[in-house]
């Protein structure tokens, strides 16, 4: 099996240490896991669990972010509201058992939308953009239709911060509409002084992942958080996004 090698944007400076307020979280749910928090401002950078921060686990769902961008690119998608029908056959999470927008699968994780979207995308197409984007790790050879879930496609929260903060930045050469389309429908969340930009992912491959990875908008700074959690069962996959908005909220970034 040859590896598509794709630069390890790991950060060259010495990690931080412990930070408690990042662990706390975790620690009162007796999750393991791991999460960094960045400055766009500053660069400081808080982290919990600094090993399994540079480990690369499978992209799941987070790549629905560097995808949809991909897409509107390719015009796979035109805009948030373009269409994609339902032909009818039964998934296993009932929020996809209809017809969807871009958006509403973006929200919903779609994965036969994003599927179709592979599609007309290609596997050439791809290859390019995550080499121009530096995203993780791509494994060939590669399932067009599969790779962000079956372990083709790796990368780590280090990586995924990288990511965030050059997409903020909007240095990858893509178009505005695909950005302003991409940060529209990205929004998690706003209320008094700041804006929440994130997405969730999930593998059920052994051992099972959980990611929620976003950006928080604020008057005075721009953060880059990424989350993973071991998912002992489905019933762990809500503290995602539970333990992400109180360490946020402990850091007084988001508010209390």
């Amino acid at each position: 099996m040859r590896l598509l090698l794709l630069p390890l944007l790991l950060a060259p400076l010495a990690f931080p240490a412990e930070d408690p307020a990042l662990a706390a979280p975790f620690t009162r749910r007796g999750l393991t896991g791991t999460m960094v928090l960045t400055s766009l401002k500053s660069n400081q950078t808080f982290i919990h669990n600094a090993p399994r921060a540079r480990q690369r686990f499978i992209a799941a769902s987070t790549f629905k972010i560097p995808n949809t961008l991909i897409g509107l690119e390719e015009r796979a998608v035109e805009n948030e509201n373009s269409p994609f029908a339902w032909d009818g056959v039964r998934h296993e999470f009932p929020d996809h058992n209809r017809d969807q927008t871009l958006r509403s699968a973006f929200r919903v994780s779609c994965v036969w939308c994003y599927r179709i979207i592979a599609r007309r995308v290609g596997a050439d197409r791809y290859r390019h953009h995550l080499r121009q984007m530096t995203y993780g790790r791509l494994t060939e050879p590669f399932d067009v239709e599969n790779f962000w879930l079956d372990g083709s496609l790796t990368l780590s929260a280090h990586e995924q911060i990288d990511f965030l903060r050059k997409l903020h930045r909007r240095e990858f050469p893509f178009s505005r509409h695909a950005y302003d389309t991409l940060a529209a429908i990205m929004v998690a969340g706003s209320g008094p002084g700041y804006t929440l930009r994130a997405k969730t992912g999930w593998s059920g491959r052994d051992p099972q992942t959980g990611w929620y990875v976003g950006i928080v908008e604020t008057p005075n700074d721009t953060w880059f958080f990424a989350t993973n959690i071991l998912v002992r069962a489905p019933a762990d996959l809500p503290e995602r996004i539970t333990l992400t908005r109180e360490a946020l909220t402990a850091k007084g970034i988001l508010p209390r």
